[in-house]
């Protein structure tokens, strides 16, 4: 099932971004073999392993083999699936896969049709291409953490959102896609480089525009969007927990205002900078009166732009997103479904993520290794 039925996938085993494109070409129905070293393959207690799989969400809906890339016969394994899949995923610092005899020009020259996709956080050229990093340092270079955050606070790191999946993963996955919609014109796959500082700039397009026509400040905090404006901000209600409030346009305000009982002529003007600090305290001294549940029903009628703030335990109980489907219950674990939503050819449910090498006899065989080279490469130390 899934647009994407049909494109077969090889994936490096590997952290965060890498993984999360492969998820996401698999929960739309491409067959992702996910190649993980032997060392991560585990030899007993496999009960256990089994247990900590499942909440393994970001390898969910596809298998996985052990395979040593460092074993001569295991590399020309990797090079041989290769040899018949439309797409490689892979996340090591810049020459790694060369090292192994697994880059681009050898892998292209055995199958031009493939899509070579690669993740890294600096990019593959420039001083720091070598250096590690996280998420947090590609944001920080890249224009983005600097306003994230309260002012007078020190930036907020935004979970590892923006870097690792939004600007990550997700581009690379649309590049991988894109890249397969071109083959079709041209036959030829090519190399897909995506990097995480790259993708987290991207995101701020629109912030750049408006910081560079001077309508957004460097001061973090201070802005529409960033907690400087009292009506997008969230507040804490009587019971500790917090209600988010979007009411920029001026009628989801005047709703805002009436949903908190507050008479507009008592309140300073929406648009007025300087009487900001006032409009925030009597917004926040209002919900402080009622606890949150309270407040998500009395404005469940108003178009005011208020929510409740749910944790991740809450969210999928929400009423609207049970009605719409956003989460999913796979083998007991509760998991976000696969987005975005098809009309002719949907998304299945996700399968449950598998120990690493749990698959490797029955991924080896559909792809075409027959049982007694199977057999040889495991006793040769290739394969586990």
């Amino acid at each position: 099932m899934g647009a994407l039925s049909g494109v077969r996938v090889v994936e490096i085993g590997g952290l965060g971004p890498a993984p999360f494109a492969a998820m996401v070409l698999a929960d739309h129905g491409a067959q992702v073999v996910r190649v993980e070293r032997p060392d991560k393959v585990p030899l007993r207690g496999a009960e256990v392993h089994d247990h900590l799989a499942r909440w393994d969400l970001l390898s969910r809906s596809r298998r996985s083999a052990g395979i040593d890339l460092k074993h001569p016969e295991g590399a020309e394994l990797v090079r041989r699936l290769c040899d018949v899949a439309d797409v490689l995923i892979e996340g090591f610092r810049p020459g790694v896969m060369e090292r192994l005899g697994l880059g681009p020009d050898e892998l292209s020259a055995r199958n031009p049709r493939l899509v070579y996709g690669r993740m890294t956080g600096w990019g593959r050229t420039g001083p720091l291409a070598e250096r590690a990093g996280h998420d947090i340092n590609y944001l920080a270079l890249a224009g983005v953490q600097a306003h994230v955050g309260r002012v007078g606070q020190p930036p907020t790191p935004p979970l590892n959102l923006v870097g690792d999946f939004g600007g990550g993963g997700m581009v690379l996955a649309f590049g991988i896609c894109a890249a397969l919609v071109e083959r079709a014109t041209s036959g030829r796959g090519q190399v897909v480089d995506a990097a995480m500082v790259d993708g987290a700039a991207l995101l701020m397009a629109p912030l750049f525009g408006a910081h560079g026509s001077g309508y957004w400040s460097d001061e973090r905090g201070t802005n529409f969007l960033d907690s400087g404006a009292p009506f997008y901000d969230c507040y804490e209600c009587a019971d500790g927990r917090f209600v988010a409030v979007g009411a920029i346009e001026g009628a989801f305000f005047a709703n805002l205002l009436a949903g908190l009982g507050l008479d507009p002529s008592t309140v300073p003007d929406q648009h007025d900078q300087s009487r900001w600090p006032e409009l925030r305290a009597v917004i926040a001294a209002a919900f402080a009166a009622r606890p949150r549940d309270e407040w998500a029903e009395r404005f469940a009628g108003l178009d005011a732009c208020v929510s409740p703030v749910l944790t991740m335990g809450e969210a999928p109980d929400d009423p609207h997103l049970r009605a719409w489907g956003t989460f999913v219950e796979v083998d007991g674990a509760v998991q976000p479904g696969p987005a975005p939503r098809f009309g002719r050819t949907p998304a299945g449910l996700p399968t449950v993520p598998q120990v690493a090498g749990a698959n490797t006899d029955e991924v080896l065989s559909d792809w075409g290794v027959d049982d007694a080279e199977r057999d040889r490469l495991r006793a040769a130390g290739a394969i586990r």
